[in-house]
């Protein structure tokens, strides 16, 4: 009775206690902070929405399902008049047959430097997009850190150097390893991590890819993608949080972020 007793105690005291990993956001078949977690005790929220529990962990919706708020345009103030599109919980850059006039990227008003970022994208056939990170448009002539967002079937897939170019890899720079993408027109789960230097890239609750901002590794990549004629590309303290327009559809939502600092 008693080695009985203690074999199901972990057991039950797991499904007893609330979710205690440090991030709070579940993922199956363990949080993606890497500690065991009960579904039962993180139940999914609706699209858009944070849990009580995030909420007490500090987390922060980047987009309402409503409208932009919180957004503006790259390169300009405000926001764009057509080519981004809000609907039913969606936030949608139209392709180019949809919208010959191009709104350009979008960027978070607020910069981050530390953080959790969370992003649910949906492809189309030969979609191309990013989630961008630390982006600043005075330096390195806007460009960054980018988290890929493509179909494998957009030419850019088969470039760059080693599959630097596919879904979830540091764009141009690192490949991410192992990665799942979801079926055309599902959602895929994108989660970016940043503590100082340290940088991780996940894909539907796997690691795909970690890297170090400043290191020789780091720089020695940097020095063989189309970032290589900026010095210290990519080591910029903090920055906005950018989506791209690439000419192409594609679909965001449940944009969540943590901040660390």
């Amino acid at each position: 009775m008693k080695k009985t007793f203690i074999t199901l105690f972990p057991a039950i005291l797991l499904a007893a206690v609330p979710c205690l990993a440090e991030e709070c956001r579940c993922a199956k078949p363990a949080c993606a902070g890497g500690r065991c977690c009960a579904e039962s005790a993180c139940p999914e929220t609706a699209p858009n929405t944070l849990s009580p529990c995030e909420k007490k962990n500090g987390w922060k919706l980047l987009f309402n399902g409503k409208d932009l708020d919180g957004w503006r345009c790259a390169r300009k103030e405000g926001l764009p008049a057509s080519g981004w599109v809000v609907r039913d919980g969606e936030l949608t850059i139209l392709s180019k047959k949809e919208a010959a006039k191009r709104p350009g990227d979008l960027i978070t008003r607020d910069v981050y430097k530390d953080f959790i970022l969370e992003v649910e994208f949906k492809l189309t056939h030969a979609a191309n997009s990013g989630i961008k990170y630390f982006y600043d448009p005075k330096v390195n002539g806007g460009t960054t850190l980018e988290f890929q967002v493509l179909d494998d079937n957009h030419p850019d897939a088969k470039k760059g150097r080693d599959g630097n170019r596919r879904v979830a890899s540091f764009y141009d720079v690192m490949p991410a390893v192992g990665q799942e993408p979801v079926p055309l027109g599902q959602w895929n789960r994108a989660r970016i991590v940043s503590r100082g230097n340290h940088v991780e890239h996940w894909l539907n609750g796997k690691k795909v890819l970690t890297f170090e901002r400043g290191s020789q590794a780091f720089r020695d990549a940097v020095s063989k993608s189309k970032f290589a004629k900026w010095p210290k590309w990519g080591e910029t303290p903090a920055g906005h949080i950018l989506l791209q327009d690439h000419n192409d559809h594609v679909s965001y939502r449940n944009l969540k972020i943590k901040p660390l600092d």
